[in-house]
């Protein structure tokens, strides 16, 4: 009978056992960090302000670049009607851009007809090139737009055929261009968006490569390779930065970065990237260093992994989680690097605009006899609601990640 028991126990213990399933680390993170409203909030809103930012040129919007000097400038919000085209010095047909679209598209194809008869093909084949030239010189997008690519110049499309020409009114008013402000909040979006993921994952890049062989290493390489990241630590980076930015003002440096494609803005991420890795570095090297002697890499070791397959495919992936949290803690500090350097004047240039250009913008339109406030109110929001939601949302993958916190509520 006791055994009967204890058998019968035991396998109640069994049937139980396997009714239970393992929570792994990422999903144990996910359900204490939707335990955080704040940090879902956050999530949530990064998210929808992401989104928005990828689909700007779909939604109905005055152009961000167009100026109109006489009627528009420094008009606070409004709710008045607004058109693309409908400013007389464009020379739109009917003042509106639909009609300019059609007679441009109706004068090219015209042109293309011509060309297709002549006989001589080289001539024919010059004809066409010359037209194709004009197309990407005279499209009224070009006057309205600036440097759309590929994927913006179809969702520009795309937003003429569902919304025609309406745009929403300047419900955040008008720059001393005339130019409207939301548009340009929404596209300068794009720009600090940008900077702040490209640098941050240029210096992820750098940092946990760096940071996670040298703590693999230890000794001698590790003293080293730390030793440069506390050399680098003494150079005033902000000198570096407008010292190479000044430099790719001169004008046969830009005429050589046009030869081979590469774009100012490209140096720039990169040059923003490679300043914020240091920290990184560190915090990564401290975590292998505390890994490097667990059984599971000395199991790698023993069956002949090489020394690149133990750093990158099982030390690095067991350190994501402080990785994912400071990169959360980078975004902001890049953003707000870009911004400081745009309000210097050496960051993004016009007619490129981003959040901290269009701040500089706006304190520089502050002044005691007549204040603009909206010119600084705007973009200064649409920075702080992101920065403050990026913040709140590392502080909340943090603890969801420690595992000092799990049994904590």
């Amino acid at each position: 009978m006791r055994e009967s028991a204890e058998r019968e126990r035991l396998e109640q213990l069994l049937e139980e056992s396997r009714n239970i399933r393992g929570v792994s680390l990422w999903q144990d993170a996910w359900r204490r960090l939707k335990r955080n409203r704040v940090a879902i909030f956050s999530l949530w809103l990064l998210a929808t302000v992401a989104l928005l930012a990828f689909i700007t040129p779909l939604l109905p919007l005055q152009s961000p670049v167009d100026k109109d000097l006489q009627n528009r400038r420094f008009l606070p919000p409004n709710l008045a009607a607004a058109h693309l085209g409908d400013r007389p010095s464009l020379q739109f047909a009917d003042n509106r851009l639909t009609a300019e679209l059609a007679e441009f598209e109706t004068r090219i194809a015209e042109l293309r007809s011509e060309a297709a008869q002549i006989v001589d093909p080289a001539a024919r084949e010059k004809r066409m090139v010359e037209i194709d030239q004009r197309v990407e010189v005279d499209h009224p997008f070009h006057q309205l737009w600036h440097d759309l690519g590929p994927v913006s110049w179809a969702m520009v499309q795309v937003r003429i055929a569902i919304f025609g020409d309406w745009a929403i009114p300047s419900i955040f008013g008008t720059d001393d261009l005339g130019r409207d402000l939301l548009a340009r909040v929404f596209w300068g979006a794009r720009v600090s968006l940008i900077v702040g993921l490209v640098a941050t994952l240029v210096s992820l890049v750098i940092g946990v490569s760096y940071g996670a062989i040298a703590g693999y290493f230890g000794g001698v390489i590790d003293a080293a390779m730390m030793r440069i990241v506390d050399l680098l630590y003494s150079i005033p980076f902000i000198f570096v930065v407008i010292f190479v930015l000044t430099f790719l003002e001169d004008d046969k440096t830009k005429a050589y970065l046009e030869s081979v494609g590469v774009s100012r803005m490209t140096i720039f991420y990169l040059l923003i990237g490679a300043i914020y890795w240091l920290t990184m570095s560190r915090v990564v090297r401290g975590q292998v260093l505390s890994l490097r002697h667990e059984q599971f890499i000395e199991a790698a070791r023993t069956i002949g992994a090489p020394q690149g397959r133990i750093i990158f495919r099982h030390l690095v992936p067991n350190v994501l989680g402080i990785v994912i949290v400071y990169m959360t803690l980078t975004i902001p500090a890049v953003m707000l690097f870009e911004a400081f350097l745009s309000f210097l004047g050496i960051g993004v240039e016009p007619p490129d605009v981003s959040w901290g250009l269009l701040m500089d913008e706006g304190v520089k339109a502050l002044s005691s006899v007549k204040t603009f406030w909206w010119l600084a109110l705007f973009p200064g929001l649409a920075m702080a609601m992101t920065l403050f939601a990026l913040n709140f949302l590392g502080d909340g993958l943090r603890d969801a990640l420690d595992p000092r916190m799990k049994n904590r509520d």
